[in-house]
Formats: structure tokens, sequence, C-alpha cells
């Protein structure tokens, strides 16, 4: 199966849906690389990044599942690395 390495962007802007992030984000663990959150208390908002090595539609998947909760924006930048494991 190819997978490729990618970093997703994403900006909370309602701290009620943390949970539901972060439960999302449990479930596709196995290909999370590592995360980096920061929080912006001046602008109340948190700024997270993961780096994730994944099959291209399963980054999709993991990015439209976070992209639907309300006050949750996220991007996805891929890298050209791709590898067959």
């Amino acid at each position: 199966m190819e997978t490729r390495v990618a970093v997703m962007s994403i900006i909370v802007e309602d701290g009620q849906m943390v949970e539901k992030l972060n439960a999302i984000l449990h479930e596709y663990g196995e290909f999370i690389i590592g995360r980096m959150g920061i929080p912006y208390r001046k602008r109340r908002v948190s700024i997270i990044s993961i780096a994730l090595d994944a099959p291209q539609n399963t980054i999709a998947a993991l990015a439209g599942k976070i992209g639907s909760l309300k006050g949750i924006s996220v991007k996805t930048a891929y890298s050209g690395v791709i590898s067959a494991e």
C-alpha cells in the first residue's frame, strides 16, 4: 500500500469541539507521526499541526471528518514522498 507524508494544519475557533477533534485524531493515531498544539489565548484559538504518513485516501478522510466539525478549519499539504509499504 502506498503512503504519503503530509502535514495537516488545524485552527480551532470553538473550544467546545476539542473533545470531538481529539476523538477523531485518536481514531487515526496509527498514522500520526507527531503533533504540535499552540494555544493562542489573545485570539482565543488553538493552532494544531499534525504530521502524517498514511495512504492519501486516509489523509483525505481524516481532513474531511475534521473539517465537518463546527468552528474548526483544516488544510493539508502533501510532500512528494511516496512509499510502498
